[in-house]
């Protein structure tokens, strides 16, 4: 208890975003206790009211009321970034150490895929293969997953092959440990660190690309409550109904920033603590 309250001080703004964060959370999971209104009833003689104590965030051209549709919009779009997140992370890291770790014709192979991949704009084939597979949030996802999976590969292959060269873990071949146990027990615990960093910024990355399918037309479809159709359905009344494109483009822009802001104090943190311990090794020697 008293490590974690010296962490905390030792970090407040880490500390205070990662209360941010999981605040977030919290929302999209307790969503229906926090919404004022049903996110899906339509009372179109309630439509384009502006914001009163009724209605905090005013109501849209069907009569829906925009507060509680933002609030169920941080469940879809939050969902779906960490869906997105974790499955570009298993599969990017797991091909990338294999790649790493076994080089030759199955490096040679994982690679020139994902520099087909890099050949391409990634939102112009997202789009073409959410076009292709047809207009939803599933597919969206699946779509952002295909192209985005290289960054993961291509990071966690260059700490492999960094990693792999060093003495420890020729030490560990030389004394017959399976290649199963080097690559769990040595490389990735290694490489993770700088992996989760990754993940925790890129989820602000894929809520913005997740929001922009929606925003085109190929991702979350009406009725859903998500923010980028949101943005896309209120655009037409930009004018005369601010508020029906304020309210969701203000939700994006503070998950975003949180969620980027924690990834640079993760990084921050890790890497002072790695140089700490370098310093501590070097005084041992």
């Amino acid at each position: 208890m008293s490590n974690f309250k010296k962490f905390i001080k030792r970090n407040k703004k880490f500390s205070i975003l990662m209360v941010a964060a999981i605040a977030i959370i919290l929302v999209g999971i307790l969503a229906p206790l926090i919404a004022t209104h049903s996110p899906f009833e339509i009372h179109l003689h309630d439509a384009f009211l502006s914001p009163s104590s009724e209605h905090i965030f005013g109501t849209d051209k069907l009569g829906r009321d925009v507060f509680s549709r933002v609030i169920y919009g941080t469940r879809i779009s939050l969902s779906a970034a960490l869906m997105l997140v974790i499955s570009i992370f298993a599969i990017g890291t797991t091909l990338g150490v294999i790649a790493g770790y076994f080089g030759g014709v199955i490096d040679a192979v994982i690679m020139r895929i994902s520099d087909m991949m890099i050949a391409f704009p990634g939102m112009v084939l997202a789009i073409a293969m959410a076009g292709i597979m047809g207009a939803n949030i599933k597919n969206a996802v699946i779509a952002i997953m295909i192209v985005s999976w290289t960054k993961y590969a291509r990071l966690s292959r260059s700490l492999v092959l960094k990693i792999k060269e060093t003495d420890y873990i020729r030490a560990a071949k030389v004394t017959g440990c399976k290649t199963r146990h080097i690559i769990t027990r040595h490389i990735i615990p290694n490489i993770i660190p700088t992996l989760i960093v990754t993940a925790t910024t890129d989820i602000g990355t894929m809520i913005l690309e997740l929001s922009s399918l929606s925003f085109l037309g190929f991702g979350a479809q009406s009725p859903q409550a998500e923010w980028g159709l949101m943005l896309n359905e209120g655009r037409a009344y930009m004018l005369d109904c601010p508020w029906l494109m304020i309210y969701p483009g203000l939700a994006i822009c503070i998950v975003v920033v949180v969620y980027n802001l924690l990834g640079d104090n993760l990084r921050d943190i890790l890497d002072s603590r790695s140089s700490i311990e370098e310093v501590e090794i070097e005084e041992a020697m």
